[in-house]
């Protein structure tokens, strides 16, 4: 069972660094070091003899790779990749064909494939070329990834050498929020649907992964309502397509707009095809019982959430509390807390330009969905800044937008 995960661009000179420093700490009595050798060398060598092919071949096995050499292998092999150097691939591959049809990371914990669908996500097309002349199969693949990257002359290319379109080729550009490979999906000719005939499932991917490219996430769901999907009329969903327009419309039908709290099956409808388990629509500072503005930070809708505040909306509008006392953060916890992507830097300056306050306090929950820590999380009683403090997932922490909150108001941040 590996433990770490291998990079998409591994750097061999790092990783004989690691080794190194694996063996160094196993010598010196290092009790994790220790650990480590003992999950994922094959033969337990005694740590007080340990060579350095040892430590080589333990942190290969903890990348999930079978062997060093084969580790050394696929940093040669992504090396050639991401330069476009032909020719050096084509002598790797010609000296060892199996490099040809395995992982280019040389492990299964991966997925940009095995190297001519690894170069596809980096548009290499005379890469592509050549691996296909000696044999390459990953067609397929191969053209998921370069839709996937937005590589749309690859995936073309891709298409005219015999890749198919499979079943539910869709929910890839939906994940990434891709509108260019979305569009080149349905030009030649893909279903609008998941592998299991849902026309709904790629509207749901689409509003229920994180938020990674705004303009793509709005130009997506414009085009699945021009292929017939319909929408849901709903100031959330107005939210989602960036349509200040629509949210103009809500506003006069609705003068307390700028004031409700809204569910998460609200902000994820079942009626877009959204999965039943609410907590699977990714965010990351609570979005249930939350305003217009709070979604605007999570979801970065930076021109929505100016729009807001010219309407009068309160820069400190609370989230509803729930039964159990959790909730009436602000929309400045969302700035601190937020999924990784865009930085939030810009919505603490609007927020606090317009009086937003860095001193209230709120008692929020939380477990991240697909983290390497799911358990839920409790923060009693924290302002903004200690919510970004404490969180147990730094990875989420906007280190940017805390230093903006600190700076206006001159208050200590903690380490």
């Amino acid at each position: 069972m590996s433990s770490r995960h291998i990079p998409v661009h591994p750097n061999l000179d790092q990783l004989k660094n690691q080794a190194k420093e694996l063996l160094r700490a196993i010598r010196n009595g290092d009790a994790a070091a220790i650990e480590d050798l003992r999950t994922h060398h094959p033969r337990q060598p005694d740590p007080a003899t340990i060579k350095l092919a040892d430590a080589q071949l333990a942190l290969a096995r903890s990348y999930g790779v079978r062997s060093w050499p084969r580790l050394a292998e696929a940093c040669k092999v992504i090396d050639a990749i991401w330069h476009d150097d032909v020719e050096e691939l084509r002598t790797l591959v010609l000296k060892h064909p199996y490099l040809l049809h395995e992982m280019a990371r040389a492990t299964e914990r991966c997925n940009w494939g095995p190297p001519m669908s690894y170069a596809a996500n980096l548009g290499r097309d005379g890469i592509i070329q050549m691996l296909r002349e000696l044999g390459a199969q990953d067609l397929e693949h191969a053209m998921n990834r370069a839709v996937l990257q937005g590589q749309i002359e690859t995936a073309r290319r891709l298409h005219t050498m015999g890749a198919r379109l499979a079943p539910g080729a869709v929910m890839g550009p939906a994940e990434t929020q891709n509108f260019e490979g979305m569009s080149l999906l349905l030009e030649l000719g893909a279903e609008l649907c998941d592998a299991d005939g849902d026309r709904l499932a790629p509207v749901a991917m689409v509003l229920e992964t994180y938020c990674r490219n705004v303009n793509g996430k709005h130009r997506i769901l414009e085009l699945l309502a021009s292929h017939g999907i319909e929408l849901p009329d709903t100031p959330t969903m107005a939210l989602h397509r960036g349509r200040i327009d629509l949210l103009e419309n809500h506003l006069q039908r609705d003068p307390q707009l700028l004031s409700r709290t809204f569910s998460l099956r609200e902000i994820y409808p079942r009626a877009a095809g959204c999965l039943e388990d609410e907590k699977l629509g990714l965010h990351a500072t609570p979005l249930a019982g939350t305003t217009l503005l709070h979604m605007c930070v999570d979801f970065y809708e930076y021109d929505i959430a100016r729009w807001l505040i010219d309407r009068g909306m309160d820069a400190n509008v609370k989230a509803a509390v729930d039964a159990n006392g959790f909730g009436g953060h602000t929309p400045l916890f969302n700035c601190v807390v937020r999924q990784p992507g865009c930085g939030t830097a810009p919505f603490a300056t609007l927020l606090l330009d317009h009086g937003a306050d860095p001193n209230v306090r709120a008692s929020l929950q939380k477990a991240l969905i697909g983290a390497d820590d799911e358990t839920l999380h409790t923060y009693r009683d924290v302002t903004p800044l200690e919510w970004g403090t404490q969180f147990h997932d730094r990875g989420f922490v906007d280190k940017a937008a805390m230093k903006v909150i600190a700076a206006r108001y001159n208050l200590r941040l903690e380490n």
